[in-house]
This record gives C-alpha cells, sequence and structure tokens, in this order.
C-alpha cells in the first residue's frame, strides 16, 4: 500500500518477495491513513474491538466494525482512507500479498 499524507503511522514489520506486514497505528480520533489504493490483495488483523471509518470515492465514511483478531480480506484495487472512529487509540496489521495469485 502506498498511502498520502495520512497520520496513522505505518511501521513495516516484515518485507520479503513475497509478503509486506505492516502494523497500522492510529493514536487518535480522526488520525488516518491517507488516500491511497492497494496494489496487491491483502489481509486485516484488527488489534481492537471498535470501529473504523473508510473514506471511498462512492461512499465517503462508511463504517466498518472490527473485532479483535478477527481478520478480513480484500482483493488488488481497493482504494480508500481509513480513519480512525473510536475515542482510543487503535492499529491492525496489514499483511500484503505481493506474489500474484496462481493461475
Amino acid at each position: 500500500m502506498c498511502a498520502s499524507d495520512g497520520t496513522a503511522i505505518g511501521t513495516i514489520l516484515i518485507e520479503n518477495d513475497r509478503v509486506r506486514v505492516t502494523e497500522w497505528r492510529f493514536k487518535k480520533r480522526g488520525d488516518n491513513t491517507g488516500w491511497h489504493r492497494h496494489a496487491h490483495d491483502y489481509i486485516v488483523i484488527p488489534s481492537f474491538d471498535g470501529r473504523l471509518e473508510i473514506d471511498t470515492k462512492t461512499d465517503p465514511r462508511a463504517t466498518a466494525e472490527l473485532s479483535n483478531g478477527v481478520p478480513y480480506f480484500r482483493p488488488l484495487g481497493a482504494e480508500h482512507d481509513v480513519i480512525n472512529g473510536n475515542d482510543f487509540e487503535c492499529a491492525f496489521v496489514e499483511v500484503e500479498l505481493l506474489e500474484p495469485p496462481k493461475a
């Protein structure tokens, strides 16, 4: 993921030819990743119970309810800005699958 000018802190934990694992930390309500488009399939694993607000071209400020440790998958091409919708610090781990899917 390549994000533009967000306030969330992205820390790469693992990066090799096959995967990139990044922790995204949002210190306060309103912190965001910045608008970005995913170039790879990815998995998100939340480290909290709460909500994120997702701005997309078709649905500004949609709400996603997340549960600690419950992952979800999204295919490449997703375009959005992810915003902390909680009154507390939150974080998630994002696993990008850098290898293309097998045919």
